[in-house]
């Protein structure tokens, strides 16, 4: 007859502790929503030669964007309607906390922003950087094809949670410590966008991968 196992059994203790951490270690990375306090604004600007890897933030802090098409000096740049991305500093802490060393640039943003929830605004918001330049917010989220070191590393990416990405309407100087401005509230659409971009995204989100 199989005997009961000892509710103070230091082996069934220590299997339940490294099921806890595991569990720990596999939930989403989210952004709590209160996490972000103002003044907004840009903490680094990234870039990189060559697509698919981390970003660095400019030497001296400063940049060009050119109108629809990007960070002058950034791979990711082109004629599309990724043309530049955004990623929270907020964001990039909630990372470090399950324990990883990364920092601006590392999950391949363009802009680290600080003090504004982007992923609260909805599609076809128009923001204004410093004072030149204005972009328009054209996807949040990413689907990934393949994961990344990150992903097997913390168990999941922040990335393509809380990535967004925009279009360039206006160019300009832009420079890290400068001001974000909401100039216009979207309504939830960007003519930029293709449908199957957004159909996607919709589609990743109800099966719960992003």
């Amino acid at each position: 007859m199989p005997q009961d196992h000892p509710t103070d059994n230091p082996i069934l203790n220590a299997a339940r502790r490294e099921l806890a951490e595991r569990a720990k270690a596999t939930a989403p990375l989210c952004t709590a929503n209160d996490a972000y306090n103002g003044p907004a604004r840009i903490v680094s600007i990234n870039t990189s030669a060559h697509k698919g890897t981390r970003k660095s933030p400019v030497a001296d802090g400063h940049d060009t964007v050119i109108e629809q098409f990007g960070l002058a000096s950034d791979a990711h740049a082109g004629h599309w309607h990724r043309q530049v991305s955004f990623l929270a500093a907020e964001s990039i802490q909630t990372a470090q906390a399950r324990g990883l060393d990364v920092h601006e640039g590392d999950f391949g943003e363009n802009f680290t922003t600080r003090g504004i929830n982007l992923l609260s605004l909805p599609l076809g918001t128009q923001l204004k950087l410093g004072s030149e330049v204005l972009v328009e917010i054209s996807q949040i989220g990413k689907v990934c094809h393949t994961r990344c070191a990150i992903y097997y590393l913390a168990g999941d990416c922040i990335f393509p949670h809380e990535g967004v990405f925009g279009v360039a309407l206006k160019g300009g100087e832009v420079y890290a410590g400068d001001d974000i401005q909401v100039i216009k509230l979207g309504d939830g659409t960007c003519s930029f966008t293709p449908a199957e971009a957004l159909e996607e995204i919709e589609q990743a989100r109800q099966k719960g991968t992003l």
